[in-house]
């Protein structure tokens, strides 16, 4: 039986004792209203010529239960170009894509905009491949940050 590379990583971590760190997580208060940043958001992905691979949405499944609950998205961005490149240098960094970014809704009704960066979630893997392209996913990052929060 063919086990996922997810699992095979996660056996061999139990066997040598330890677990990947959780990442540092970056947070920005916007002060920008919650709905309005996500549309700010979307586009400045596509801007920077990445696209949204899928969407997690609290809030919504919350509401289809009769529960009301502030604004909750998990965006998951990430680009084919990088994909290629992340395997060839890392089978299990794989696991890491697509990268998130996490915008809740705060108390005022604004959005906060949450993501660890990707030279942090790629670092353990200790491959110089795949810290090259972190750090053009960090300058990418940067820019979405920047280009949703003006």
């Amino acid at each position: 039986m063919r086990l996922c590379m997810a699992a095979m990583l996660a056996i061999m971590l139990f066997q040598a004792g330890g677990a990947l760190a959780a990442p540092p997580v970056k947070a920005v208060d916007t002060g920008q209203p919650f709905a309005a940043f996500l549309d700010r958001l979307k586009g400045a992905i596509a801007k920077n010529k990445m696209g949204i691979v899928a969407q997690a949405c609290a809030d919504c499944g919350a509401r289809s239960i009769g529960v009301t609950i502030p604004g909750n998205r998990v965006i998951m961005i990430f680009h084919p170009r990088f994909a290629v490149r992340m395997l060839k240098a890392s089978i299990p960094a794989g696991i890491e894509a697509p990268l998130r970014l996490y915008v809740t809704e705060r108390p005022d009704g604004t959005a906060r905009l949450s993501y660890p960066l990707p030279s942090d979630v790629f670092a353990p893997y200790g491959s110089a491949d795949l810290d090259r392209m972190a750090a053009e996913l960090d300058d990418i990052f940067a820019a979405v940050v920047r280009d949703a929060t003006r």
